[in-house]
C-alpha cells in the first residue's frame, strides 16, 4: 500500500558543512522547515516557489500512489472472480469391438488321403506333385504288380474329389501298402482355415460363424469366419481348438503361421477420450461440467479402442466432461469450458 512521503528527518549542518551530532557548536542551521527556530517560513518570498514546488511533487506522488493502489486493486479482484479454464470434450456415442486373438496353423478344411485299393503293388508312376490343382478322377499314380508276382493288368490311383495336392510320399519303384504313409494328401476344394488354439477361459466367448481378421505371414490379411470350436481341453496345456476358415487362396500353403482377430461382439455406447477418466479407490470416476461447475461422477468404464473409452454407466451422451487434468479439479468448483480446438488456437 502507498504512503504519503514524509519530508527527510532534521539535519543539521555548519556554515561550511555537516557537523556529526551538532549540538556543541553555536552557528546551527537546521534544515526542518518546521521545528527549527531558524527555519524560515514558506511565506517568505524567498521560499515561497521552493515550498510550492516541494508540496506540487509531493501531491504528485501521493496521487500515483492512490491510482496504484486502486489498480491492483481491482486486477487482484478480476483475477479472483476469473474462473479456470478447462479444457473439456464431449461424449459421443461410439461402436466398440469386443475382440479375442488368437494363433496358429494353416490347415485343409477337408484333408483327403489317398491310399492304394490292392496290397503289394509296386509304384510304377507319378503324375502329380505338391501344389498341383486337380480335379475329381485324374489318375496321380499307376501301380503295377512286382517280379515274382501274378500279373494283373496296373491300377489306376485316383483322386476322389477335386483340391489342391498338399503333399506325396509315393515314390516310383516302391511298394504301396494302404497300412503305410498316404500316397497323397489334397485339400478338398483348396479351402484352408486356420487352426488356433485358446485358452479355456476364453474358448467360452467364441461361437460359429464369428468373423475374423486373418493375418498370413508372407501372404498378407484375409478376412475369416470360425467354422468350429472344440469342446474338449487339452489336460496338459489347457487350451482349446478353434478352426477359422479362409477359402480357396492359391498363395495359401498348409502349415504356414498366422494370427487372427476374432471379432466377439460390438457394442456402441457413448465414449470420451481415455484421459479423462480418473481412477481412485473407489473406481472410475470423470470430472462433469455441469452449468460451469465441476461435478464428480463415478462410472463404469467398458471396452477400450483409438485412445477412446467406452462408458457402460454413469454418462449419457451428449454430456461435458473435462479432458485432461481432472484430478486437480474439486467437486463444486467453478470453471470455464474451453474445447480443444479452442484450446489449440489460443
Amino acid at each position: 500500500m502507498w504512503a504519503t512521503p514524509m519530508m527527510a528527518a532534521p539535519r543539521t549542518y555548519y556554515r561550511n558543512g555537516l557537523i556529526p551530532g551538532g549540538k556543541s557548536h553555536k552557528r546551527m542551521i537546521s534544515l526542518d522547515p518546521v521545528r527549527s527556530r531558524r527555519t524560515r517560513s514558506c511565506a517568505s518570498p524567498a521560499f515561497s516557489a521552493s515550498c510550492a514546488a516541494v508540496l506540487t511533487v509531493a501531491a504528485t506522488v501521493g496521487y500515483l500512489g492512490l491510482l496504484l493502489q486502486v489498480s491492483v486493486a481491482e486486477s487482484g479482484d478480476a483475477g479472483a472472480s476469473s474462473d479456470l479454464a478447462v479444457t473439456v470434450a464431449t461424449a459421443k456415442r461410439m461402436c466398440f469391438a469386443d475382440t479375442l486373438p488368437v494363433t496358429g496353423v494353416l490347415v485343409p478344411k477337408n484333408e483327403i488321403l489317398v491310399r492304394p485299393e490292392r496290397e503289394g503293388l509296386q509304384i510304377s508312376q507319378v503324375l502329380v506333385e505338391p501344389g498341383d490343382t486337380i480335379s475329381a478322377g485324374k489318375i496321380l499314380a499307376r501301380l503295377t504288380a512286382g517280379e515274382g508276382q501274378e500279373g494283373g493288368s496296373g491300377v489306376a490311383v485316383k483322386a476322389p474329389a477335386a483340391g489342391v495336392v498338399i503333399s506325396a510320399s509315393a515314390v516310383v519303384g516302391t511298394v504301396a501298402s494302404a497300412r503305410a504313409e498316404p500316397l497323397f494328401r489334397i485339400a478338398g476344394q483348396g479351402e484352408m482355415e486356420l487352426l488356433a488354439e485358446t485358452p479355456v477361459k476364453t474358448l467360452a466367448r467364441v461361437e460359429v460363424d464369428q468373423p475374423a481378421k486373418v493375418e498370413i505371414i508372407g501372404v498378407g490379411q484375409l478376412t475369416g469366419k470360425v467354422r468350429l470350436f472344440s469342446t474338449a481341453i487339452n489336460p496338459t496345456t489347457q487350451l482349446g481348438q478353434v478352426r477359422i476358415f479362409i477359402g480357396s487362396d492359391p498363395r495359401l500353403r498348409a502349415g504356414a503361421f498366422g494370427r487372427a482377430t476374432i471379432q466377439i461382439r460390438q457394442r456402441c455406447a457413448p465414449a470420451i477420450p481415455l484421459s479423462a477418466v480418473l481412477y481412485g479407490s473407489n473406481g472410475a470416476v470423470v470430472q462433469v461440467v455441469r452449468d460451469g461447475r465441476i461435478e464428480t461422477r463415478r462410472v463404469a468404464v467398458g471396452l477400450l479402442a483409438q485412445g477412446q473409452a467406452e462408458i457402460r454407466e454413469g454418462l449419457a451422451e451428449g454430456e461435458t466432461v473435462v479432458a485432461r487434468a481432472g484430478a486437480f479439479l474439486r467437486d463444486g468448483e467453478r470453471v470455464r469450458a474451453v474445447t480443444a480446438g479452442d484450446s489449440a488456437r489460443q
